[in-house]
């Protein structure tokens, strides 16, 4: 396809950008092989063969607070890239969600007169509208994987193609309960509670505690209820240990080391934060209740900022409430463990929970690998 090689700058901040940077790595190199990927990668885009300017690891930063504690290092890692990027002459750059980083970068390289293009939009429906125009200032094209979102580009004519996203072809429409038990040894006839405190460290300090109350509470009420907490690295697993330790040293429950979307389709019902893992558990039919704890001066301006009344993707893509959000100081072991038992209580509610899911599934399962790759190409031989 190409006469020399094509190199592609990526840059992905965070876990479910690894994962929709290593499906579209995978798929661009079978579509054309002299394509070599360079970056900020995350593990399993490395795995796909992304070479590392900076590890994703590096950026490992999030809310308002926390940002500007680490806004000068952030900065000089993204001055180095563009010069790097600069020096390497990439044909192309596709920034993976992390808008704040992102952006700012594409307008830098857009300006040199490098292709960008943007994976994921921000949440422009939920607060910082006026972010679309520095979008449409510094991005060639914006790839969405909500249905929703395409219509908000389209108004004001930006170049923006939905693509759905990878997790919806990656899961099964009906995920095989019975099988994933067997697969991680969890008895049949017992209740199965899968707890997901985050993929950060400081929303493992922050959640894993009161999540692990709730573990305690819903023991007492089910003796034969079986915990199991997937952790997507050792440096995480160790935190959240630490932590059992001093809240909940007797509560027996199992770590699984990654295996998430597995715990999800093997559970009953799931605890967990907001952000990707509420997509994936959605996609494993589990019937979940989101709960978020923040820096309180991070809470008081999200909450003057934020203009949406959801923040899981399941009550986003249906425009309802389906999944019960507790945030901040409704974020607590009773109220939680109140939401949990109505589906263990209510076969029917879970059943019609179900059911939404699967509809909701069906939106975003558009082969979102091929149609991204497809999307990109394109824009490279158009210019």
């Amino acid at each position: 396809m190409f006469k020399n090689t094509l190199t592609i700058g990526i840059v992905a901040g965070e876990l479910s950008g690894d994962m929709l940077g290593s499906g579209l790595i995978r798929t661009l190199k079978q579509r054309a092989s002299n394509i070599r990927f360079i970056g900020i990668p995350g593990p399993m885009m490395r795995k796909e063969g992304c070479e590392e300017l900076y590890r994703m690891e590096d950026l490992g930063v999030m809310g308002f607070i926390e940002v500007i504690k680490h806004l000068w290092r952030l900065v000089n890692i993204r001055y180095n890239l563009m010069k790097a990027f600069l020096k390497l002459n990439i044909d192309v750059f596709i920034g993976i969600d992390y808008p704040e980083f992102n952006l700012t970068l594409e307008g830098l390289l857009k300006d040199q007169g490098i292709i960008t293009i943007h994976y994921v939009s921000p949440s422009i429906w939920a607060w910082r509208y006026e972010r679309i125009f520095k979008i449409a200032n510094n991005t060639n094209l914006i790839l969405v994987v909500l249905p929703f979102e395409k219509k908000i580009y389209d108004q004001f004519n930006i170049p923006c193609r939905f693509v759905g996203h990878s997790l919806g072809d990656l899961m099964p429409l009906k995920p095989n309960k019975l099988a994933m038990r067997l697969h991680l040894g969890i008895n049949n006839e017992s209740i199965c509670l899968s707890i997901l405190p985050g993929s950060r460290l400081i929303e493992v300090n922050m959640l894993s505690g009161i999540f692990l109350q709730t573990g305690k509470i819903l023991k007492k009420i089910y003796p034969e209820l079986q915990i199991i907490v997937p952790m997507v690295n050792c440096e995480l697993s160790q935190q959240f240990k630490q932590i059992k330790n001093k809240i909940a040293p007797d509560l027996p429950i199992r770590l699984l080391h990654g295996k998430g979307r597995e715990a999800m389709i093997a559970s009953d019902i799931t605890l967990l934060t907001s952000g990707t893992a509420t997509l994936e558990c959605m996609l494993a039919k589990c019937p979940m209740v989101v709960g978020y704890r923040m820096n309180y001066i991070t809470y008081l301006l999200a909450r003057k900022l934020i203009k949406t009344p959801y923040i899981s993707l399941p009550n986003l893509l249906a425009n309802t409430k389906l999944v019960e959000e507790l945030i901040q100081d409704k974020c607590n072991p009773i109220l939680i463990s109140e939401q949990l038992i109505q589906f263990l209580k209510s076969k029917t509610k879970k059943k019609q929970l179900i059911k939404k899911f699967c509809e909701l599934h069906k939106t975003i399962k558009c082969n979102a690998n091929e149609q991204a790759a497809n999307a990109i190409l394109e824009v490279i031989n158009v210019q």
